[in-house]
């Protein structure tokens, strides 16, 4: 598909392989960048062959978040339409592909930050780089976080470890991801990419079941005293907020 050549699809196999390439800035999502993750999202779901997705990255970050300049101008006046609409496309990004008719396996080398932990979490299945860095960086920065990060992290690790990281600012690796239920395997950096796609490879040989049997873990599985989509809602305006404050 035509783009910046920030977000790259390649289809091997019957699994579709999206990769981060914006290593100078360490894959920061801006809103253009943002829009192209959702392109080919919708992309992969009209192609009937792909059974499961990986999303991965170039460099050595995952993913550092929502761009700063991004944010220091969305922080200037968060409601402004412009910069209103900047940031639903950050929230988009990572809200479809949680919602990917097929299974979702995020490789995580390098950090991931706000933002980009929050897209490592909208996937189904994680295998993360034992040196990985990942952290909230919400409050960090002297922001709130957005995108129901406190939903999709506390769904996956629970109340305690949600509040370590989210609420205290706790940074953990690959090794404490796993052991907290964020990831399923920590592995070698060199390792991870291989792992998540062979284990991509094994749901995707059957693409139709894949997509009903994903659609019905979700339903079944993911849960949480607020949806999602609720949550997403009732952050925003606690982040607009922090973000005019900083700003300021």
């Amino acid at each position: 598909m035509a783009g910046s050549g920030e977000v790259l699809l390649e289809v091997d196999g019957g699994v579709a392989i999206v990769t981060l390439n914006a290593p100078d800035r360490r894959n920061a999502l801006t809103p253009a960048m943002a829009a192209e993750l959702i392109a080919t999202f919708d992309e992969v779901d009209a192609k009937p062959e792909v059974g499961a997705l990986v999303i991965r990255a170039v460099g050595k970050s995952f993913c550092a978040g929502g761009d700063v300049a991004t944010l220091t101008s969305a922080g200037e006046d968060p409601a402004a339409p412009e910069a209103y609409e900047g940031m639903g496309k950050i929230y988009d990004s990572f809200y479809r592909l949680g919602q990917v008719k097929v299974p979702t396996v995020a490789a995580v080398r390098g950090s991931a930050v706000g933002a980009g932990t929050n897209m490592l979490l909208a996937t189904d299945l994680r295998i993360v780089a034992r040196d990985a860095r990942l952290l909230c960086g919400f409050l960090k920065r002297g922001m709130h976080p957005g995108g129901g990060h406190f939903v999709i992290l506390s769904r996956l690790i629970g109340r305690e470890a949600a509040a370590a990281m989210a609420l205290f600012g706790e940074e953990i690796n690959g090794d404490k991801a796993r052991e907290l239920g964020l990831a399923w395997e920590s592995v070698d950096d060199a390792e991870v990419e291989k792992r998540s796609l062979e284990l991509a490879a094994r749901v995707a040989a059957d693409p139709e079941l894949a997509r009903v049997a994903v659609g019905n873990f979700r339903k079944e599985v993911v849960n949480g005293a607020v949806a999602w989509d609720v949550a997403m809602q009732s952050e925003r305006p606690a982040q607009m907020w922090s973000m005019r404050r900083s700003a300021q």
